[in-house]
């Protein structure tokens, strides 16, 4: 099984003109192959992350290209092939729990299995209650549900009739913290169990890592990249992606000053700064941008060793100090290089490095996870 996506939609500016005024026409070109696995797709609002699934369940025509799942062909343009939805043997779980108020949960993960031999019917039925863990709540109905316990419905309801991929629409955006972070790790242990594949669109940074074997990045309706979460989060192809995945240390003057193709480290030049990273597809020469992390700035003790910009130590100077409860966010600015930078460090560290507003220390950029990119 696997899904291979190659599709364009395009809306007029009449389709997407909105309250306050026309936008520009909204492009959708993506193609991507995935294989039973679970992936994320992440992007801000507008990217086209809920278009795409419209286009592979059949809600939306696409205006061009190939949807295929399995074997099965969805859609392709030229051969004039559009699967209606009810042909298309997916599930769908949308933002908003979609149950039916007026029947149990019993009858509600039934709706998908009109067809089914009435033995059959009752054994997939308990097949689902199990699987998600929820026999208990066979005869409650949605009002007497939880949140968590409605979405697990809507997973089962989904998952009865086998489809053959599975689409999750910012399903646990409605729940806590806690709540969405238990169903998560449920919904990777889940797609192991059901070898199927499984999309997943999220706006929460820490869900798509906590769950996905690979994530897609949308942005203004094309895919920006596609790898697991160590790639995306340490190695951003783009601007868009490093912004995306939290990098709020971002600068866009640098130049490749030496690249070692064995060891795939660079020494960047960003204005009277020198810095080193490790990254791969760089070469000598290279106008880039670099950016970091905010919890990989390291503080060092003010009497430490003098600044050394063959390992990224830096002495600087402290601007500001928030208290975020366990950590601490903390602007400071490189005395040297007038490049400002924020950090995040556990609150104990402020306390213990005896670091306050207006004092100075030694700073360290973790040489192995500066980031660098090319400009957009």
């Amino acid at each position: 099984m696997g899904i291979k996506v190659d599709l364009k939609k395009q809306y007029s500016k009449a389709e997407i003109n909105g309250k306050k005024g026309t936008r520009k026409a909204f492009m959708l070109d993506i193609s991507f192959e995935m294989k039973n696995e679970l992936v994320v797709l992440f992007g801000p609002s507008g990217s086209g992350k809920t278009t795409l699934f419209k286009c592979i369940s059949g809600i939306t025509q696409p205006d061009n290209g190939k949807i295929i799942v399995g074997s099965k062909v969805y859609y392709d343009k030229d051969r004039k092939i559009n699967l209606p939805i009810q042909k298309r043997n997916l599930g769908y779980v949308f933002q908003n729990c979609t149950l039916f108020p007026h029947m149990n949960v019993r009858k509600n993960i039934e709706c998908g299995l009109d067809n089914w031999e009435k033995e059959d019917k009752e054994k997939r039925v308990m097949e689902m209650l199990n699987l998600l863990h929820i026999e208990e709540l066979e005869t409650h109905y949605p009002s007497q549900l939880s949140g968590g316990q409605k979405q697990r419905v809507a997973l089962a309801r989904a998952l009865a009739p086998k489809p053959g991929i599975l689409l999750l629409d910012e399903p646990f955006s409605a729940l806590d913290m806690e709540i969405r972070t238990k169903l998560a790790e449920k919904i990777r242990n889940l797609q192991k169990k059901i070898e199927i594949p499984l999309l997943f669109i999220t706006h929460n940074l820490e869900e798509a890592f906590l769950m996905a074997d690979r994530i897609l990045i949308l942005y203004d309706g094309k895919a920006q990249q596609f790898g697991n979460p160590e790639e995306i989060f340490y190695h951003p192809e783009n601007l868009h992606v490093a912004e995306l995945t939290g990098i709020s240390n971002i600068f866009d003057d640098a130049y490749v000053e030496e690249y070692d193709e064995k060891s795939k480290s660079a020494v960047l030049k960003s204005g009277s700064l020198r810095i080193k990273t490790k990254s791969p597809n760089l070469k000598t020469g290279d106008k880039i941008s670099w950016g970091i992390h905010p919890e990989n700035i390291t503080f060092l003790s003010p009497d430490s060793s003098p600044e050394n910009q063959e390992n990224n130590t830096y002495y600087a100077h402290m601007n500001n100090i928030i208290n975020k409860g366990p950590k601490k966010r903390i602007t400071l600015k490189l005395v040297k290089h007038n490049k400002s930078l924020t950090a995040e460090v556990p609150a104990q560290y402020v306390d213990s490095l005896k670091l306050h507003v207006g004092g100075f220390c030694h700073v360290r950029l973790e040489v192995s996870k500066v980031v660098a990119f090319q400009r957009l």
